[in-house]
């Protein structure tokens, strides 16, 4: 395939966003399919599709990255990203959104607005993407078309408006009615054909029109005159207004279809071509200059570069893959560029333009186009990349979602342990909503957005890096601590002919709230010499780290060591280290001693409507409602919960609000573990020494 190069004036930059199941991918492949882009019509259910390329989508048969294509229509070309619908990975979605101009975004017409929806809205809205709305599978069984218009401006107001009205709904839709233009199209012998618009539908055709022509009409004064004074509008008028209106954000229209039966994919081609902006009418690139003042630059091929990096993967043949949008100026191939977020220079080999899992190598990338740059060594995701140093304009960072469900990984076999720490380094590098971190129980710690990201990134770490891993709920960073007082005997004494081992010490154990681990010694007369004192301290605090209870770190404690005797031949450093081991740990035991857990303040946002299931589910976690707020449309609950109870809680959230909740978390305190559970967690430790001692 080659594809010509366009002018900005013919270009449209298009992302497919919606909740899963509503048809993105199916759609792309329908239209690239009627603008001839492909030869042949996928399927997702067959795995044939041609932008669920990856073996994890194929598997699942659903979208789990986002993927570009392009296509020609009426001279102008449509470079598609379709993205995924499923919240986990909703990090691809907001990628998307950096690629491109405007939006379609679709829902099933048999369904109701759901979470992914309102989260593609939101990003529409956050990113000033002017946007249509298809409403696909009006064929389905329970299909009401009305019905999920309606949902749409009650869910996001009177702006979204209706370009189309169905003709009929389920079984018995078979095409559309043009608002604009007041003309009708039906499916007849597999094809559109212009048909009389039914009389059955002429007041809901004048109730509709009037509703697009209201909101369009804002974009321009004299349209808007002869609307409130009762005048008629031209359909050129009409739609230089909606164009207009479009772009500003004033409305979005809905259209209608059936991907399936190909009713309405050319009227949306049409829509995106007419309605959403070229390049050419961005009235200006905001970005930051080497000196950190922010500047418009006007979008030109002759410009100076300014290219966002929106995603970074690796490619079996090619190496790394980084996917930019050229929002300014011209990229050449096989050359340098500037890194103007990293401040470090670049090198620029081949250059691509992107058809799903196929890639055509061109000699530059145009203001405007989207495509991939191979191998580059230091750019990531949401970096800037400009043509020099001189000229570094830096756009603002990508903002992803926060990862809050957390797994303990481990690797499955010792060959790979040795892989894995690169594998995960490089995984991170197409994954900017996972982290890895090392807990305080010393584990390795994957923070992903829900478990499907899981199962996907541990089945991707095996295929892509060879790194195949384990995972398990991560253990709590419990602590032990005491609550009394006591004075105990240490002694070691060990005969094996030679030179003996000989340590004897007296030790007061207290608590020291907040002090962590202190040692001290008040020894008089000489009863254990100063050069022992070091090994004393050494058994206390690698005691104190193993943990007495449960097997974990012993804090806020002061040990002084007050007396003691020795042995002039058989005590060293050694004898008194574990002399003082054995005198914590009988010291502990009488000394009240407590488990403690960490308390998070959690920071849960839900709408409304789920306030009391999520405060009944706070209650089940042993959580404390602290606060509870009102920001940007979401109830904002401040809770403090122990962190026990939050590993699993980002799908749990998911599941109790539709996919609308979220959460993050941080640490607050330490606060002693309820009694029946902290005998459970001490009765687990107990058998694991058990066990580890018959082995």
């Amino acid at each position: 395939m080659t594809t010509k190069s366009a002018d900005l004036l013919h270009l449209r930059s298009v992302v497919l966003a919606a909740h899963a199941g509503a048809g993105k991918t199916t759609l792309a492949e329908r239209l690239l399919f009627d603008a001839g882009a492909i030869t042949r019509l996928g399927r997702v259910d067959d795995g044939t599709a041609s932008l669920d390329y990856e073996p994890e989508e194929q598997k699942r048969k659903q979208s789990l990255t986002l993927a570009v294509a392009s296509l020609e229509y009426e001279g102008t070309r449509i470079q598609l990203v379709d993205t995924p619908g499923y919240a986990d990975f909703a990090a691809e979605v907001v990628e998307g959104f950096a690629a491109t101009d405007a939006a379609v975004l679709l829902m099933d017409a048999s369904g109701h607005v759901e979470a992914g929806l309102e989260s593609a809205v939101a990003l529409a809205r956050a990113s000033n993407h002017p946007a249509l709305f298809f409403l696909n599978k009006c064929e389905r069984e329970n299909a009401n078309p009305t019905q999920a218009l309606d949902a749409l401006r009650t869910s996001f107001g009177k702006k979204v408006a209706p370009l189309h009205i169905a003709i009929g709904a389920a079984d018995t839709f078979t095409g559309y009615v043009d608002l604009l233009h007041g003309k009708a199209y039906q499916l007849q012998g597999g094809k559109e054909v212009e048909v009389p618009i039914p009389a059955n539908l002429a007041d809901e055709v004048a109730t509709r029109r009037d509703q697009l022509l209201e909101a369009a009409s804002e974009a321009d004064d004299d349209v808007l005159t002869k609307y409130l004074e009762g005048e008629a509008i031209s359909d050129e008028e009409f739609e230089v207004c909606l164009h207009m209106a479009v772009r500003s954000g004033l409305v979005a229209p809905v259209l209608v279809g059936s991907v399936s039966k190909d009713i309405g994919v050319r009227a949306l081609m049409n829509a995106i071509v007419h309605y959403l902006p070229s390049p050419a009418e961005e009235t200006g690139i905001a970005v930051t200059d080497s000196k950190g003042k922010e500047v418009k630059l006007p979008v030109s091929m002759d410009g100076p570069v300014v290219a966002r990096v929106f995603k970074t993967t690796a490619d079996p043949f090619v190496g790394r893959l980084t996917f930019i949008r050229i929002l300014t100026g011209t990229l050449q191939g096989q050359g340098q560029a500037w890194n103007a977020t990293r401040n470090e220079p670049e090198r620029v080999g081949q250059l691509l333009l992107l058809h799903g899992k196929d890639q055509e190598t061109v000699g530059q990338l145009h203001a405007g186009e989207i495509g991939a740059v191979a191998k580059l060594t230091v750019t990531g995701t949401g970096d800037t990349l400009a043509a020099s140093r001189e000229q570094a304009y830096a756009l603002p960072p990508l903002d992803f979602p926060i990862p809050t469900l957390q797994v303990a990984i481990e690797p499955q076999t010792k060959a790979d342990l040795d892989k894995m720490g690169t594998a995960l380094q490089r995984m991170l590098e197409e994954e900017p909503s996972a982290r890895v971190e090392r807990s305080d129980t010393g584990e390795q710690i994957l923070l992903t957005m829900g478990d499907a990201h899981v199962a996907v990134l541990g089945e991707r770490l095996k295929r892509k890096f060879g790194a195949a891993i384990m995972t398990k709920t991560p253990r709590v960073a419990y602590k032990e601590t005491i609550r009394g007082k006591t004075k105990v005997h240490g002694r070691y004494k060990k005969q094996t002919g030679g030179h003996g081992m000989f340590g004897d010490v007296w030790i007061e154990i207290e608590p020291n709230q907040a002090g962590g681990v202190e040692f001290a010694e008040h020894v008089v007369g000489g009863t254990v010499p100063k050069n022992f004192f070091p090994g004393v301290e050494k058994g206390i605090r690698e005691a104190a780290a193993e943990g007495v209870l449960a097997g974990y770190p012993l804090s806020d404690f002061k040990a002084t060591l007050y007396d003691g005797s020795f042995h002039p031949v058989d005590s060293n450093e050694l004898s008194f280290k574990i002399a003082a081991s054995m005198a914590l740990h009988q010291g502990v035991l009488e000394c009240k001693p407590a488990l403690m857990e960490p308390i998070m303040t959690a920071e849960i946002r839900i709408p409304e409507i789920y306030m009391g299931d999520v405060n009944r589910d706070l209650n089940g976690r042993r959580g404390r409602v602290l606060g509870m707020d009102t920001k940007e449309g979401m109830q904002v609950i401040t809770a403090s919960v122990p962190q026990a109870e939050l590993f699993t809680y980002a799908t749990e959230l998911r599941s109790l609000t539709g996919g609308r909740g979220t959460f993050t978390a941080k640490l607050d305190r330490y606060e002693d573990v309820p009694q029946h559970i902290a005998d459970k967690v001490i009765e687990l430790h107990k058998k694991a020494q058990e066990a580890a001692h018959k082995e």
